[in-house]
């Protein structure tokens, strides 16, 4: 890579790290399906829920923790398993022995998994929205917002995750946490509202509620009680913290 620019040198590692994710048929299942399964199993789980007083619909709901599921299997879960992958074959030793500067091979590591998840969100609002009656974002900007915000801190904090995986295998159970306490704390399918107070105000302290209150005022509009600023901020603290863990912890090296 002796002589390229940063956009190249970016371009060939999405390149190459797209190629591997393609034959790993099993990355690629959990990537295309598993959150569209996610959406039709919580549904049918969302309409035993009490909406009442929240303001949402359960297709509203699903499908803006469609969205989450998105950035946490595609983005989070996947790239964790990607930097260890890399990490144990030596491919990120190697990489740093040429030009190609940390923050690149990182960057470029995680870009076809960011990509895809893009791409499905795309799908999952046009197409989605049609399927279930909501209509075109209300504010586009919040939504496209949140979903950059919440790429970046996924992939910060998959990288952050990956210096405490000693293995691919082992990357399923370092992940599930995040996985499950955004899951039920962050809003993604039970809304905060429905809570106690004081536990709703500590679930949104929590790494990704702050994007999924941007995601959802940016599709369906602000509710009354939703703190959009508030909330960009929380993604924005997170996001520091996940990048300090990173620089500070994250390995190069096999662990062996």
């Amino acid at each position: 890579m002796t002589g390229t620019t940063a956009t190249g040198r970016l371009t060939a590692l999405g390149r190459a790290e797209l190629t591997l994710l393609v034959r790993n048929r099993t990355a690629v299942f959990v990537a295309l399906l598993m959150p569209l399964l996610m959406i039709v199993a919580m549904k049918s789980s969302l309409e035993q829920v009490d909406l009442g007083g929240t303001g949402l619909s359960v297709g509203g709901l699903a499908l803006t923790g469609g969205l989450g599921i998105v950035l946490l299997q595609v983005v989070y879960m996947n790239l964790v398993a990607s930097y260890v992958a890399r990490r144990e074959e030596l491919v990120l030793k190697r990489l740093r022995t040429g030009e190609v500067s940390d923050r690149e091979i990182l960057t470029g590591t995680a870009l076809p998994s960011v990509l895809l998840a893009f791409a499905q969100c795309a799908l999952m609002v046009a197409v989605g929205g049609l399927a279930f009656d909501l209509g075109a974002p209300e504010r586009p900007e919040l939504l496209l917002g949140g979903l950059v915000l919440g790429a970046v801190l996924m992939s910060a904090l998959a990288a952050a995750t990956s210096a405490l995986t000693r293995s691919v295998q082992t990357a399923q159970l370092t992940t599930l946490p995040l996985f499950m306490v955004s899951l039920l704390g962050s809003g993604l399918f039970l809304p905060l509202e429905i809570f106690p107070d004081l536990a709703a105000s500590l679930c949104e302290l929590l790494p990704l509620t702050g994007v999924m209150t941007l995601v959802r005022a940016g599709w369906l509009g602000p509710g009354a009680g939703d703190d959009v600023l508030g909330a960009a901020l929380t993604a924005l603290a997170w996001t520091v913290l996940a990048v300090f863990a990173v620089q500070r912890w994250f390995r190069w090296d096999p662990r062996r």
